[in-house]
């Protein structure tokens, strides 16, 4: 049912090209958060069960080749783990340490889509702040972005990605690629 929502949503705004309807698409009900972090934890088993018993280390990635016959990408952060996860259709990708918002800056939970992208950005809230790789998420200005990742929330509620694995990233997702982020 949530996803004929979401597809009324997007038809109706390509459709009719509303103008008034704000272009960001943003779920961040009770359903999408706990959607969201049901699909985090699910991830932390297919982690498992890809890749073996690894640990990352602040920075670091694993990356296989999926097909992409294997269906679209989505991603999936887990703000317990301070991991993201890349998707293409049902089979896990990647899986990298991310850095996400701090204790009042909190990262929100819920199902977004990319909304921009750009491969070089800055700022406009935080001192032109270099944002590398920039995949914005909502209106409100929280993107994934290549950054400082110490393996623990740094931001001002971004996702800070490893430089080369941010690189990958945007290279694989387009304009409305899911996002969830879950607890």
């Amino acid at each position: 049912m949530k996803r004929i929502s979401l597809v009324l949503v997007l038809a109706s705004i390509c459709i009719l090209n509303l103008e008034t309807v704000s272009p960001a698409f943003a779920l961040e009900t009770y359903e999408a958060k706990t959607e969201a972090s049901d699909a985090a934890a699910r991830a932390a088993f297919d982690m498992f069960e890809a890749y073996g018993f690894r640990h990352l280390k602040p920075g670091q990635y694993l990356w296989r080749d999926v097909p992409m016959s294997a269906g679209s990408e989505r991603v999936i952060i887990s703000l317990g783990e301070q991991l993201a996860y890349l998707y293409r259709g049902d089979q896990l990708m990647a899986v990298a340490t991310i850095s996400t918002g701090v204790e009042g800056r909190n990262t929100p939970t819920g199902i977004f889509a990319v909304l921009d992208k750009r491969p070089f950005y800055r700022s406009k809230k935080y001192d032109n702040a270099p944002m590398p790789w920039m995949q914005r998420i909502d209106q409100y200005g929280i993107a994934l972005h290549a950054g400082y990742n110490p393996g623990i929330p740094a931001s001002h509620g971004c996702i800070r990605l490893p430089i080369a694995f941010a690189k990958k990233l945007y290279s694989v997702t387009d304009l409305g690629t899911p996002v969830y982020i879950g607890a």
